[in-house]
């Protein structure tokens, strides 16, 4: 996620057995003219995020990365671990469950607005990346990276960590 210098070659994440957690978080406008309902939840996000960004000590790992489509937002977020996470969002001293506790209260069953989330533990052995001729991005940003010969030639390698599978393309 932090864009710089290309490195030549193919990489891979060095996720390792540590448990970093990638947060899928996000809502959806269902009803764009009940406004009055989906701006508070709006708003709520970027200060969550801007007292991730400022108290590393949270847990929140990188630059989060948001993409709307059409009426859903998507906040992609890396953390350290899933203590670390599910600490943060039922912490009375953060931003985060005063404004769960108040959508629960106003919106919950209203359907004006709807909201998400998918939590996934990460290690070596759940994930498979490479980065061909790439500044460090995405997960390698946040884990660093190592050669992907080291991690395997093929994805199915990289997966299993068994090395007997053949490139379909000869890599570089």
């Amino acid at each position: 996620m932090f864009m710089g210098s290309v490195n030549k070659g193919r990489f891979a994440a060095d996720v390792g057995a540590d448990g970093k957690v990638l947060f899928l978080i996000g809502m959806r406008f269902n009803r764009l003219w009940q406004f009055w309902k989906w701006i508070p939840v709006f708003i709520a996000m970027p200060r969550m995020l801007i007292e991730l960004q400022k108290n590393p000590a949270l847990g929140l790992v990188g630059k989060p990365r948001t993409f709307i489509s059409g009426r859903t937002v998507l906040v992609w977020q890396y953390w350290e671990s899933f203590e670390k996470l599910t600490m943060y969002s039922r912490s009375v001293e953060n931003v985060h469950l005063p404004a769960w506790r108040s959508f629960n209260k106003k919106i919950r069953n209203n359907g004006s607005v709807g909201i998400y989330h998918e939590t996934i533990l990460l290690s070596d052995s759940t994930v498979e990346t490479v980065y061909g001729n790439m500044p460090t991005f995405g997960l390698g940003a946040v884990t660093g990276v190592v050669s992907a010969q080291r991690r395997g030639q093929t994805a199915k390698a990289r997966m299993t960590g068994v090395d007997s599978d053949t490139p379909a393309v000869e890599p570089y």
